[in-house]
């Protein structure tokens, strides 16, 4: 530790001199001014407050947009609403403030130490005088360990950033399910509704066939066992809509009751480029942003070890004094302290920072791993989805067609009413698989996209070159 010497004038005039210094010090000081929590909602009732800036967004493709809710929002701007108002990224904002403020507070240096020390001689004896010893201390391995602990906190700032960044194209990459599994939702509730009509309509003329004892009550029951079931499938569809619009609007940091006016939006499932793919793939450890944070990561833990591979030398403290004893005599010197390194010497700490680098280079190894099993299994999933989507392409085909003719002869009486509904609900029952298998395939191109670091090869990438007056 570092000793100033304090002047050697009169106590007293010492003292107030002392006293000066540490009032003048103090007016720096921050000050405490109390904050109460706010207990008002912090959702948003009304989009028509809602102003987003597009620079603020953290992929190009949502700064390149204009965020406009007055026509409906379609799924760029349902992201960009995620990424501007989710509750979980303000926290992970917070986050990254208060990693901000530690990087600060580890590149400030230690603030010296003022030691005052007075002795009175008992009893007192002729000639006597009061004992001090004053002296400004400063440790030194603070300012040595400044810029191991200063790099340290730089990375774990990047590793922080990054990791928020990561985060926000998780929320985009679930703005965008959640809105293609909303729009999914809208487009397949009329057909359930028009199956539900087509089963009761049935039902009603089975049962007054039944009454009339033009047919048996067999026909009667598999009648009402197809009305429950479509009023069942109709049923579990609105809980499902109820619960996506419920997920989506706490996903934006919107009021639970607010409808969102979802449009329409390109689709997200294009055809892959294989190719481009892979080269994402080579590219991932440079560009996404959760494998960089783990970069970030290891780097401040490299800084961790080494600080503990220092801390196992003594810590050394030099510096001078200056005092008086009782019979007046002043000296002037020098001290120094140092800790033995016996029984400690930090291996405890050197130990565990150096199992934790090793897991931290085992945890980036695995999420590189990962992101390549995950990858592929999408691309065999999609290969699969694709292929059953042209099957029931071309069986709904056939199967609209046969619903055209039935209602053309049920129209004409031609055609009894059992019929009719068969037609009639295999053909909406087809579309539903459609439907289905679409919203699959949108999800699996968003999942992709996400896995690739938000950034799909140009024949995966959804068209946004469409005008503000051609959506919806």
């Amino acid at each position: 530790m570092l000793r100033i010497p304090i002047s050697t004038s009169e106590g007293p005039l010492r003292l107030r001199v002392i006293l000066a210094v540490v009032c003048l010090l103090l007016t720096h000081c921050a000050s405490y001014q109390p904050e109460s929590l706010d207990d008002a909602q912090a959702t948003i009732d009304s989009l028509g407050r809602v102003q987003i800036d597009p620079h603020a967004m953290p992929t190009p493709e949502l700064a390149a947009y204009r965020f406009d809710p007055s026509d409906g929002l379609d799924m760029t701007e349902v992201a960009m609403l995620a990424v501007a108002n989710n509750p979980d990224l303000r926290l992970s904002r917070d986050d990254l403030g208060i990693a901000h403020a530690q990087a600060f507070s580890a590149g400030l240096l230690p603030d010296p130490q003022l030691g005052l020390e007075s002795d009175y001689p008992a009893p007192a004896f002729a000639g006597a005088t009061r004992a001090f010893i004053y002296g400004l201390n400063i440790d030194v391995m603070a300012i040595l360990q400044r810029g191991n602990n200063q790099r340290s906190a730089d990375a774990t700032v990047a590793k922080t950033d990054l990791g928020l960044l990561w985060q926000e194209w998780q929320v985009i990459a679930q703005a965008r399910e959640l809105f293609v599994k909303a729009r999914f939702e809208d487009q397949v509730m009329p057909l359930l509704k028009r199956q539900q009509t087509l089963s009761a309509e049935r039902y009603r003329h089975i049962g007054a066939a039944v009454a009339s004892r033009d047919q048996t009550g067999d026909a009667l029951t598999a009648a009402l066992i197809s009305t429950q079931d479509a009023d069942k499938q109709l049923t579990d569809a609105q809980r499902q809509r109820v619960q996506t619009r419920h997920d989506l609007n706490a996903l934006l940091g919107v009021a639970p009751t607010l409808e969102l006016p979802l449009v329409s939006s390109p689709s997200a499932s294009a055809p892959v480029d294989l190719a481009t793919v892979q080269a994402a793939l080579r590219d991932l450890p440079r560009r996404r942003p959760d494998l960089l944070a783990l970069e970030a990561g290891y780097a401040a833990q490299q800084s961790k070890y080494r600080g503990a591979i220092l801390g196992q030398f003594p810590m050394l403290s030099v510096g001078f004094v200056r005092s008086r004893d009782t019979s007046d005599v002043y000296t002037s010197g020098f001290q120094i302290s140092m800790t033995l390194p016996t029984f400690n010497r930090n291996r405890g700490n050197i130990e565990v920072e150096q199992a934790t680098r090793g897991r931290l280079h085992d945890e980036y190894q695995n999420r590189l791993a990962q992101a390549q099993s995950d990858v592929d299994r999408l691309l065999a999933d999609t290969t699969v989805l694709e292929q059953q989507l042209m099957t029931v392409f071309a069986a709904l085909r056939h199967l609209s067609e046969a619903a055209d003719a039935a209602q053309q002869a049920y129209d004409r009486r031609d055609l009894a009413i059992g019929a009719y509904t068969d037609a009639q609900t295999a053909a909406l029952g087809k579309q539903i698989e459609a439907a289905t298998l679409r919203e699959s395939l949108d999800e699996q191109g968003i999942a992709l996209r996400a896995l690739l670091g938000d950034t799909l090869p140009a024949a995966q990438a959804p068209d946004l070159s469409f005008t503000r007056a051609q959506k919806g």
